[in-house]
């Protein structure tokens, strides 16, 4: 199989995370629930996840970064913690249903969006947020804007250095969700203000499914989604205001987070940036090769320099699903057809009754996979 899946999950891990799963599942207890060694064991595995995490991401320190099951339960906590009746909030036509269902149930929360660019033909398939509307959206009662880094869709990487300024203008929240970046591409969250940063481990941190995490500026509370157990202030009615644990109640994946942390590790050893060039190269040599098919139409910023490693494409009017149907029994090659949780990017580019074949690559495919990948478009365009 040519895995080319990896927006929805890095299915190729490095072997550190292998044998640090394996490792915690020999040795590791309850971090925080006792005295003995397996306990402490865990403890120092998953501090340092934290301090790996933090360091990868920018956060401010250790403590400041908070497990969870995934981007959507980050995002479910963070969006469900923050903003009440009577909120205004701005967030954009890129995101992933993890931020806009949890932004949809919220009662009395007020929502504008962003949407892209409003030109026809290939403008409109590049996707690009309309950026300089950004203050007509702006109400005396704002209190944030929220937006992906990344979409999941087109490959789109945000500018968040113009949404930055204009947070920090407007003294708003600026909430990033990173599923589709940490890990792939560099970033510092203080360097670019950045007041809540969402991110999962399956993705481009090469981690176990079911680990995620919120990195939290100091200073912010954040009403928790989930109190009891922590290990600490047991005879208090209250759960615990200290971070992390102020956002962590119950038992924590473990194992999955000694797999996350050495993958957090390896991202430090080999450089986020060296992780990116080698995306970029293989994107490249696949737009390179599909672009003048006949028949083909692609998604997303032209200038690949603004993209993640994703190439969302369409083949003449053929159901996206279908496609993808025929690239794995046919070709043997796993791609994403559909609608990929993005209904709002759907509608901008007008594919919402096609989807779209999405093709993710990641730092361990290769070039000759690319290129049967290619070989592979052209033929079904032909037929």
């Amino acid at each position: 199989m040519i895995y080319l899946d990896n927006g929805a999950t890095t299915l190729q891990k490095p072997e550190c995370v292998r044998e640090a799963l394996l490792e915690a599942m020999a040795s590791m207890g309850n971090s925080g629930r006792g005295v003995h060694d397996a306990s402490l064991y865990a403890g120092r595995i998953i501090y340092r996840a934290r301090e790996s995490l933090a360091e990868l991401l920018g956060a401010a320190a250790p403590e400041q970064v908070v497990f969870t099951a995934n981007a959507t339960e980050s995002l479910n906590l963070v969006l469900g913690g923050l903003f009440g009746l009577g909120d205004h909030v701005i967030t954009t036509v890129c995101e992933h249903n993890s931020v806009l269902r949890p932004l949809y149930r919220l009662q009395g929360v007020e929502l504008s969006v962003l949407p892209v660019k409003a030109e026809a033909g290939e403008e409109r398939q590049a996707g690009i947020l309309a950026y300089d509307e950004l203050e007509s959206l702006l109400r005396p009662n704002t209190k944030a804007l929220i937006i992906t880094h990344a979409s999941n869709l087109t490959g789109n990487i945000t500018d968040l250095e113009q949404a930055a300024a204009f947070a920090k203008k407007h003294s708003l929240l600026l909430i990033v969700d990173a599923a589709q970046t940490a890990g792939a591409v560099p970033m510092d969250m203080e360097r670019m203000g950045i007041d809540v940063l969402c991110f999962t481990g399956h993705k481009g941190l090469y981690g176990p499914q079911g680990t995620g995490g919120v990195c939290v500026r100091p200073g912010l509370s954040i009403r928790p989604l989930k109190v009891g157990g922590s290990g600490i202030h047991s005879f208090d009615r209250e759960h615990p205001s200290e971070m992390p644990a102020a956002l962590e109640a119950g038992t924590l994946n473990g194992h999955g987070i000694a797999g996350l942390g050495a993958a957090a590790r390896w991202l430090l050893e080999i450089g986020v940036e060296q992780i990116r060039a080698r995306e970029q190269v293989l994107l490249r040599r696949f737009v390179d090769g599909v672009k003048e098919v006949e028949g083909v139409t692609l998604y997303g910023n032209p200038d690949l320099d603004r993209r993640t490693g994703i190439q969302s494409l369409n083949i003449r009017d053929y159901d996206s699903a279908r496609v993808a149907d025929w690239l794995y029994e046919d070709y043997g090659i796993a791609v994403r057809g559909g609608a990929h949780c993005a209904p709002l990017m759907h509608e901008a580019l007008g594919t919402r009754e096609q989807g779209a074949v999405r093709f993710s690559f990641s730092y361990f495919n290769t070039e000759a996979e690319v290129d049967r990948a290619i070989e592979a478009v052209r033929e079904l365009a032909e037929e």
